[in-house]
């Protein structure tokens, strides 16, 4: 499935934008928001129409203490109606705070790159492909319905390693799969990607994972997420992870500019024809509240400066 002839419409499409900012963009912070205002973002971010949000990670306070109120959101967000929650885990422990807490879905991280793998979480791929059999052997031991997301990182490459060979990104995501994940993402974790290699890799991993290649995971580290994204919509995914003013990023990818921007990918989607069920001008509302609550901290995206442009709400139309 290569070429122009076969790519998919990338108009016309329901594409679900997944807000990370609230796990990914506050962990690479230091600024820790306190818990009513990550409520308050919860709110507004919903009724803004995102419907899928990353409210948090299950990881020890002394570790993250930005994310040590994750219970509390979680079961915030679980009051919204139609709300989607995800929590990221590292591990059993975790996961079983998230079963327990009722997250809809649990996101395993693992990186392809075995460097990255023992500097991140300190196990190599394959013992993470084994946490997540006990993850899955827990969920379901405790009849939960909560789905395992694994998140297949360094996809396309590594600071630290370099080379990532795509056989191994496909080698894991099987594995992963046959421990019991339910779904797979694949993520750039250091905006190592180009549009030509993400249509590759991504045509490759949906003849592996089929409809449980769930989604992508763009950094904007050199300025090439957004056409990552546009590559892998002609593939098929409609599933994207973001971050509201591009927060967020990777210890190991060092002057990273963090996550693609939920509002600039927001409207380049619905600019194009799609449907997001996302209000940009809520969206920018939230957006500006945010760069109240993180002032001093660098934020990314460029809808925020420029605004929307007049002829934008014909063109959405």
């Amino acid at each position: 499935m290569s070429g122009a002839a076969n790519m998919t419409n990338t108009s016309n499409r329901q594409v679900t934008i997944r807000e990370v900012g609230m796990r990914d963009g506050l962990q690479s912070i230091p600024t820790i928001v306190p818990t009513e205002r990550k409520l308050e973002w919860l709110r507004e971010a919903h009724q803004a129409g995102l419907r899928e949000i990353e409210v948090g990670s299950f990881v020890p306070a002394r570790l993250l203490p930005q994310l040590a109120d994750t219970a509390e959101v979680l079961a915030y967000a679980r009051t919204l109606r139609g709300l989607v929650t995800s929590v990221l885990v590292p591990n059993l422990k975790g996961a079983e705070r998230a079963i327990d807490g009722k997250a809809d879905l649990i996101v395993v991280p693992l990186s392809a790159s075995h460097q990255h793998s023992l500097a991140n979480l300190r196990k190599t791929p394959d013992e993470v492909v084994a946490e997540v059999a006990r993850i899955r052997a827990a969920r379901d031991a405790a009849g939960s319905s909560t789905l395992i997301e694994g998140g297949v990182g360094t996809a396309w490459g590594c600071t630290l390693q370099g080379r990532v060979e795509w056989s191994e990104v496909l080698r894991l995501t099987q594995a992963l799969l046959d421990a019991g994940a339910d779904r797979i993402n694949l993520a750039d974790t250091v905006g190592y990607a180009d549009p030509a290699a993400v249509r590759a890799l991504c045509e490759q991993t949906r003849r592996v994972a089929g409809d449980r290649f769930w989604g992508a995971h763009f950094h904007d580290t050199r300025g090439m997420a957004m056409a990552n994204v546009y590559a892998a919509l002609e593939t098929g995914i409609t599933r994207f992870d973001a971050s509201l003013a591009g927060i967020g990023g990777c210890p190991h990818a060092p002057g990273a500019s963090g996550n693609v921007s939920t509002e600039d990918l927001a409207f380049m989607l619905a600019s194009m024809g799609n449907e997001t069920g996302i209000d940009l001008e809520r969206l920018l509302d939230l957006r500006a509240k945010l760069a109240q609550w993180l002032q001093g901290e660098t934020l990314h995206g460029t809808l925020a400066r420029a605004g929307l442009p007049k002829t934008f709400a014909a063109r959405a139309a």
